[in-house]
């Protein structure tokens, strides 16, 4: 039997992903464009969007944020607490529902962890490359 998956699942599983969207928009995309276009190219970036410097400024807390909601999320998906039976449709609303969060968060986790390598591990690795 499949369970149903509330309305506060699936939007703590969409909050997930656009806050894990938000952590490659602040800091991937200018880290890797710095990397692969050069200095130019962030100048051209940030002079075409200027609100990247102050949420870029932020980004231990978009982090933090992003990671407590797919925490929260991974919990959700992986530990369900509910055993609600899906009536609706003969129960495949309850399948395609489920099968959305479980997207939805491996989404965000893959979105997030690309965001978090760009943000904090590049730099470093690019120095100790370099000595």
């Amino acid at each position: 039997m499949q369970r149903a998956v509330s309305w506060r699942e699936r939007l703590i599983g969409v909050l997930a992903l656009f806050t894990s969207g938000g952590t490659l928009i602040c800091c991937a995309l200018p880290a890797a464009i710095a990397a692969l276009a050069g200095g130019a190219a962030v100048a051209s970036l940030v002079a075409t969007f200027p609100w990247l410097v102050p949420l870029s400024q932020q980004k231990d807390w978009i982090f933090l944020g992003a990671g407590g909601l797919l925490l929260l999320n991974g919990l959700l998906v992986v530990r369900p607490q509910s055993q609600l039976v899906c009536r609706i449709a003969g129960g495949t609303a309850c399948q395609v529902a489920g099968r959305f969060t479980r997207v939805t968060f491996w989404v965000a986790l893959g979105i997030y962890s690309i965001g978090a390598f760009f943000a904090y591990a590049l730099t470093p690795l690019l120095r100790w490359l370099e000595s």
